[in-house]
């Protein structure tokens, strides 16, 4: 039961695949199940415009920064159990998180939230590589294990209006534990274990300088685009100290025996092209995800339920680009699909920067549509990719870089897309003379809480204004995210190029066909960690 494959019955696999499933699906919905709540949030907290930022991307950076970490842990005690011992944890931030009585106490839980979500993300993408030695078995299962992560981020919207319909915003969290009972209950039952048999030492100096180092960068790269990268002495410090930190970890994993992370890895140009898909690709789902939840509500006055409704076509199209990944891969190769993937998605935000006040819902639906879709393909494959190109017994720490580039990706998505709105819903609202401009420059939403302040003539003028300043912000964010999946597929593009080199690996839906761009070749052998110095 050590190893990293195990022998377990055809049934008892797939049953275990629907407990990881779920798992990753949990998380998902997780990172975007506030979005829809952010306006009940702003009424019952209070929170600034800074806040309700850190509200909604708290829990994707700390779970970003111990992603590494957690799946490097993973290998050495276990997968299965730190998936599980993760999941109580889950359950007892999901409970703070509920009754938060501030702003600053949703933000904690939020963060201790991701730290339990760290414990659970690498596991589960490991522990199919355990379940499923077979790579065609194996890419199947991934594919549906990439709809339940995508489409989880696309349903959070869904489940969070559902909720906020008949209950308060804490409903959202407290919809975690039966879930997290059910899987706790399957788990020890259907989920073999699984470690490294010769893990070495898991070095705490590693963890530290990983942690500081993405949450330093990405700190200082939010504060820059909401204020400027001068706006404080401790934006550029942040950003140089974590830059540093990730400097120095990536100098030490080169010195280790035994490294946290195998940072040869990049070398392989599946390994690293997929990285950069998944990270861009999240960046434009999580983005869309956060502005259009307002703008669905805000501006198209729709109620949180009818605007989850509205963002169905992305959970769908999630799901069916995730199960098809495997059977479009084989045809086109890997490097067809994934640019088309990223083009795709790229088109898709473009059409949302063409969005008025009054466009129609088929405009809409369309673009979340290609969104969800493509996002469901890119980032089902370059999760195998990543897979195929680390060694059976590092999986985990393997899984849990394309997990990092997830959770990088849904919070800068929301930092730095959320960011450019704000900064341009500021700085394009006009507010009537004599009015306190703080609060409706904040947010849209404290601009409709301004607006009910004043005479009805001048709060409707207000409320005009404030939609029209923050159409405009989202209008010019979503172009410029589709300008950065342009980018991304160029780049996939030109590293699959010659996709074996740099020991490359072939992969589970990666398979040579007659339509494919690929020489078929053996798998290169796996890079060894270099010796302690």
């Amino acid at each position: 039961m050590n190893g990293t494959h195990v022998q377990v019955r055809a049934p008892q696999r797939w049953a275990g695949l629907g407990v990881l499933v779920l798992a990753v699906t949990l998380v998902a919905v997780d990172a975007t199940v506030l979005s829809l709540a952010l306006p009940s949030i702003s009424e019952s907290l209070h929170p600034s415009g800074t806040q309700l930022l850190w509200i909604g991307d708290a829990y994707s950076f700390v779970l970003a920064g111990l992603l590494v970490s957690m799946g490097a842990l993973s290998d050495r005690i276990g997968r299965r159990r730190l998936l599980l011992l993760g999941s109580t944890a889950f359950g007892a931030a999901s409970l703070l998180a509920a009754y938060a009585p501030s702003a600053g106490w949703l933000i904690l839980a939020r963060a201790l939230l991701g730290v339990a979500g760290a414990t659970i993300m690498p596991s589960t993408l490991s522990l199919i590589r355990a379940l499923f030695p077979d790579a065609r078995e194996r890419a199947t299962a991934i594919g549906i294990w990439g709809a339940g992560a995508t489409a989880g981020a696309a349903l959070g919207p869904l489940v969070g209006g559902l909720l906020l319909e008949h209950f308060w915003w804490g409903s959202a969290f407290l919809l975690n534990l039966p879930v997290l009972a059910l899987l706790l209950a399957l788990g020890r039952w259907l989920l073999p274990e699984s470690r490294d048999p010769r893990p070495g030492r898991w070095d705490a100096a590693s963890v530290v300088l990983s942690l500081a180092g993405v949450i330093g960068v990405v700190y200082g790269v939010k504060e820059a685009a909401a204020h400027g990268p001068l706006s404080h002495w401790s934006v550029p410090a942040a950003f140089v100290l974590g830059a540093a930190a990730l400097v120095a970890f990536v100098r030490r994993q080169l010195r280790l025996e035994t490294p946290l992370l195998d940072v040869r890895l990049f070398a392989d140009r599946r390994f690293t092209a997929a990285v950069v898909g998944t990270l861009t690709s999240l960046i434009g789902l999580s983005g869309v995800i956060f502005f259009m939840s307002q703008y669905l509500q805000l501006v198209r006055g729709m109620s949180p339920l009818t605007a989850g409704i509205a963002e169905m076509p992305a959970f769908v199209g999630a799901v069916v680009g995730g199960l098809l990944t495997a059977r479009v891969a084989r045809r086109t190769g890997a490097r067809a699909t994934l640019t088309g993937g990223l083009l795709v998605m790229g088109a898709g935000l473009a059409v949302l920067g063409l969005v008025h006040t009054d466009s129609t819902y088929l405009l809409l639906g369309t673009a979340f549509l290609a969104v969800g879709t493509a996002e469901g393909v890119v980032y089902t494959l370059a999760s195998d990719l990543v897979l195929g190109a680390a060694p059976a017994e590092k999986s985990g720490a393997a899984s849990a870089v394309s997990e990092t580039a997830y959770e990088l990706g849904t919070a800068l998505g929301i930092a730095l897309v959320g960011s450019v709105v704000t900064a341009l819903y500021a700085g394009a609202l006009r507010v009537p003379a004599g009015v306190d401009a703080t609060q409706a420059r904040e947010s849209i939403g404290g601009a409709v809480e301004t607006a009910r302040t004043l005479p009805q003539a001048a709060g409707a003028r207000l409320i005009a204004d404030a939609e029209q300043a923050f159409v405009h912000g989202m209008n010019v964010a979503a172009w410029l995210a589709a300008g950065l999946l342009l980018v991304s597929a160029a780049l996939a593009w030109r590293l699959l190029r010659h996709p074996h080199g740099g020991n490359a690996a072939a992969t589970g839906p990666v398979e040579v066909g007659p339509h494919s761009d690929e020489e078929p070749t053996e798998p290169a052998p796996t890079p060894t960690p270099a010796r302690a110095a």
